[in-house]
């Protein structure tokens, strides 16, 4: 069975730091690229971070680059988001999703195999 299990959010100050995590199961790990989505309430879902799980290549929203990073632990099959600077406008549900390698040339909704349950995070001012 295949699982994306999210954890990690929670409200913070602008300004402030969170970790999220999503521990994968049920799949092959290294054949995947794994990542995040965001939606904030009435707007679009859009892609935020993601990494080859084999090689460790990280692509990042222009929107979030300088404050999030992406990394791995590939024998935890733990993916996780740093995100630091936190403004008002990172608020949403925050999605863990995979896809196959071989679709991550761009980081859109259709291309995703899994998609993990959400984690709420919460910017206030």
């Amino acid at each position: 069975q295949v699982q994306l299990v999210e954890s990690g959010g929670g409200s913070v100050q602008a300004g402030g730091s969170l970790r999220l995590s999503c521990a994968a199961s049920g799949f092959t790990y290294g054949s995947y690229c794994l990542g995040w989505f965001r939606q904030a309430p009435g707007k679009e879902r859009e892609g935020v971070a993601r990494i080859f799980t084999d090689a460790g290549t990280t692509y990042y929203a222009d929107s979030v680059k300088g404050r999030f990073a992406i990394s791995q632990e590939k024998g935890k099959n733990t993916m996780y988001l740093q995100m630091d600077s936190l403004k008002l406008e990172d608020t949403g549900m925050y999605y863990c999703a995979a896809a196959p390698s071989g679709r991550c040339w761009a980081w859109r909704e259709s291309l995703v195999t899994f998609w993990g349950q959400g984690t709420q995070v919460t910017v206030s001012s």
